[in-house]
């Protein structure tokens, strides 16, 4: 089997990570790689936000009210727990990334494969990290959707729709995880 192979087949999403920082170094290598990412006419469509501490306090307050939404949505009452939690998300991941594609206003088809060339380069990004030894989860939610942010981290929402945050860092553990059998994705039609 093929290192290539090897690291595709190995690769899998870290929800836990340790407090090592994560080098420029590693995650321009990383970038290098998305930027490579196929996409039709190339367009390029993805920018990739690394936020600093600055940049994730500025979020804050509306990762508190949708977590909030969220506890009054499935009936629970707000609690310190859930809060804590919410906020981890955004301020315990050694790095975190926002990543966008681009809008095409009017043109439904070209956005549609602008954000499958998008998650395209996540996915080089991804395989490229876990290449050297560097974790990722990605994540969406109401977050991702939210005005707030938008406008706090200073992407334009008629020309970029944010896709997701992508939590990077060096694994504390690797799950282990069971795919599906390729029989049951695989098919061959006459």
């Amino acid at each position: 089997m093929s290192d290539v192979q090897k690291n595709i087949i190995s690769r899998r999403t870290v929800y836990k990570f340790d407090q090592r920082e994560v080098p420029a170094t590693v995650l321009e290598i990383a970038f290098e790689a998305a930027r490579h990412a196929p996409n039709h006419k190339h367009t390029h469509p993805w920018k990739f936000y690394v936020l600093g501490q600055e940049a994730r306090s500025s979020i804050l307050p509306e990762v508190k009210r949708l977590a909030e939404l969220k506890s009054l949505r499935l009936g629970r009452s707000s609690s310190d727990e859930g809060m804590k939690k919410a906020i981890a998300k955004i301020t315990s991941p050694p790095i975190l990334i926002v990543v966008t594609s681009a809008r095409t206003i009017g043109d439904k088809f070209r956005e549609m494969e602008d954000y499958a060339a998008t998650v395209c380069a996540i996915h080089n990004l991804t395989l490229s990290l876990w290449d050297q030894g560097v974790g990722l989860q990605w994540s969406t939610g109401g977050i991702t959707r939210s005005d707030y942010v938008y406008d706090k981290l200073g992407i334009s929402k008629g020309e970029e729709n944010i896709i997701g945050f992508l939590k990077v860092g060096y694994p504390a553990s690797v799950p282990n995880i069971q795919k599906k059998p390729l029989k049951d994705i695989r098919l061959y039609l006459e």
